[in-house]
Protein backbone atom coordinates (compact mmCIF):
# COMPACT_ATOMS: atom_id res chain seq x y z
CA UNK A 1 0.00 0.00 0.00
CA UNK A 2 1.47 3.21 -0.75
CA UNK A 3 0.88 6.66 1.13
CA UNK A 4 -0.26 8.34 -2.59
CA UNK A 5 -2.95 5.84 -2.93
CA UNK A 6 -4.59 6.21 -0.11
CA UNK A 7 -7.75 8.19 0.22
CA UNK A 8 -8.77 11.04 3.02
CA UNK A 9 -11.21 8.87 4.84
CA UNK A 10 -8.28 5.91 4.81
CA UNK A 11 -5.68 8.58 6.38
CA UNK A 12 -8.62 9.70 8.67
CA UNK A 13 -9.29 6.03 10.18
CA UNK A 14 -5.32 5.38 10.90
CA UNK A 15 -4.81 8.56 12.73
CA UNK A 16 -7.86 8.20 15.05
CA UNK A 17 -7.83 4.49 16.29
CA UNK A 18 -5.43 4.79 19.14
CA UNK A 19 -3.11 1.93 19.69
CA UNK A 20 -3.57 -0.05 22.92
CA UNK A 21 -1.04 1.84 25.10
CA UNK A 22 -2.32 5.44 24.55
CA UNK A 23 -5.54 7.53 25.24
CA UNK A 24 -8.29 7.77 22.82
CA UNK A 25 -8.60 10.67 20.55
CA UNK A 26 -11.44 12.79 20.69
CA UNK A 27 -13.31 12.14 17.42
CA UNK A 28 -15.24 15.41 17.67
CA UNK A 29 -12.78 17.98 17.73
CA UNK A 30 -10.47 16.23 14.61
CA UNK A 31 -14.38 15.53 12.34
CA UNK A 32 -15.20 19.69 13.49
CA UNK A 33 -11.89 20.54 12.04
CA UNK A 34 -12.88 18.20 9.04
CA UNK A 35 -15.99 20.15 8.39
CA UNK A 36 -14.84 23.75 9.32
CA UNK A 37 -14.03 24.38 4.94
CA UNK A 38 -17.69 23.32 4.55
CA UNK A 39 -19.00 26.28 6.61
CA UNK A 40 -17.07 29.49 5.63
CA UNK A 41 -19.94 31.19 4.38
CA UNK A 42 -21.66 31.27 8.15
CA UNK A 43 -17.77 31.67 9.13
CA UNK A 44 -17.69 35.12 6.80
CA UNK A 45 -20.78 36.06 8.38
CA UNK A 46 -19.73 36.26 11.50
CA UNK A 47 -16.28 37.58 11.01
CA UNK A 48 -17.68 40.13 9.12
CA UNK A 49 -20.76 41.10 12.26
CA UNK A 50 -17.55 41.24 14.37
CA UNK A 51 -15.78 43.73 12.45
CA UNK A 52 -18.67 46.14 12.11
CA UNK A 53 -19.50 46.44 16.11
CA UNK A 54 -15.82 46.51 16.65
CA UNK A 55 -16.61 50.14 18.00
CA UNK A 56 -19.21 49.35 20.15
CA UNK A 57 -18.73 50.72 23.47
CA UNK A 58 -22.41 50.24 24.59
CA UNK A 59 -22.16 46.56 24.60
CA UNK A 60 -25.71 46.18 23.15
CA UNK A 61 -24.35 44.86 19.94
CA UNK A 62 -23.39 41.36 19.47
CA UNK A 63 -22.91 38.38 16.88
CA UNK A 64 -24.43 35.99 18.67
CA UNK A 65 -26.61 34.48 16.33
CA UNK A 66 -24.18 34.58 13.67
CA UNK A 67 -21.64 32.72 15.83
CA UNK A 68 -24.10 29.46 16.58
CA UNK A 69 -25.07 30.14 12.64
CA UNK A 70 -21.10 29.09 12.17
CA UNK A 71 -21.19 26.08 15.05
CA UNK A 72 -24.94 24.92 13.79
CA UNK A 73 -23.59 24.05 10.41
CA UNK A 74 -20.55 22.46 11.54
CA UNK A 75 -22.47 20.48 13.82
CA UNK A 76 -24.75 19.61 10.99
CA UNK A 77 -21.98 18.12 9.28
CA UNK A 78 -20.26 16.51 12.36
CA UNK A 79 -23.13 14.56 13.57
CA UNK A 80 -23.77 11.79 11.12
CA UNK A 81 -20.11 11.00 10.93
CA UNK A 82 -19.18 11.30 14.67
CA UNK A 83 -22.62 8.48 15.48
CA UNK A 84 -20.83 6.21 13.18
CA UNK A 85 -18.40 6.28 15.06
CA UNK A 86 -19.31 5.76 18.39
CA UNK A 87 -20.10 2.28 19.98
Amino acid sequence: MTVYGMGLRSWARILCQPRADEEPVDQKNYLEELCKPKCVKPLLEYQACVKRIQGDETGHKHCTGQYFDFWSCIDKCVAPKLFQKLK
